[in-house]
């Protein structure tokens, strides 16, 4: 894969000790500490997925 094809965000989606859900979000380089205290997976996955299109928003 070249970097043309390459992504431009990577979203990673985990369970932390305490049994609730974050996110880390890696945009254009740059890595976002974890984010979120969310009840299941799909929650963090939505926000993920929200945060990412208000980066790509910004530009």
């Amino acid at each position: 894969m070249n970097s043309d094809n390459k992504a431009a965000a990577t979203i990673t989606v985990e369970k932390r000790m305490n049994g609730r859900w974050a996110f880390v979000l890696t945009y254009r380089g740059v890595t976002y500490p974890a984010q979120g205290e969310f009840g299941s997976q799909l929650q963090a996955q939505a926000a993920a997925q929200a945060a990412m299109k208000l980066l790509e928003k910004r530009g």
